[in-house]
């Protein structure tokens, strides 16, 4: 069984390229879940298995940044691995969020090899 990926991004543009880029490397995956913003992302985890979250900061209701403290919060979710694939360029926030149990950043716009080794470094192949 492969692993439940959810992607956490206010642009349908940047998930649907997400999802079409785990398509291309070729990872198994399981459900590819969707959410618009950090507190759609929560209420997700809380009613599906999820392996995986992939999310940009800046998104309305709830950012990535306070999405990823309640996911550290909460015992059910404290495990799951998050990325982040953002346009953020601050080195200090970048520190901070990889400080803060963030396994690995990506900046956006990124290459699909960019983001194949991110997904290898985070989950590997063939999870």
């Amino acid at each position: 069984m492969g692993a439940n990926i959810l992607i956490a991004d206010d642009s349908l543009l940047t998930r649907k390229a997400i999802r079409r880029m785990l398509e291309m490397i070729g990872l198994e995956t399981g459900e590819v879940l969707e959410a618009e913003n950090g507190s759609e992302a929560i209420g997700i985890m809380q009613s599906n298995r999820v392996d995986l979250v992939i999310a940009d900061l800046n998104m309305p209701v709830m950012d990535g940044r306070e999405m990823i403290d309640r996911m550290r919060g909460n015992d059910a979710t404290r495990h799951i691995p998050v990325v982040v694939v953002s346009t953020e360029s601050s080195g200090a926030r970048i520190e901070g969020l990889l400080a803060g149990g963030v396994k690995d950043y990506l900046h956006k716009p990124f290459k699909p090899e960019d983001f194949r080794d991110l997904i290898n470094r985070t989950i590997g192949a063939g999870a």
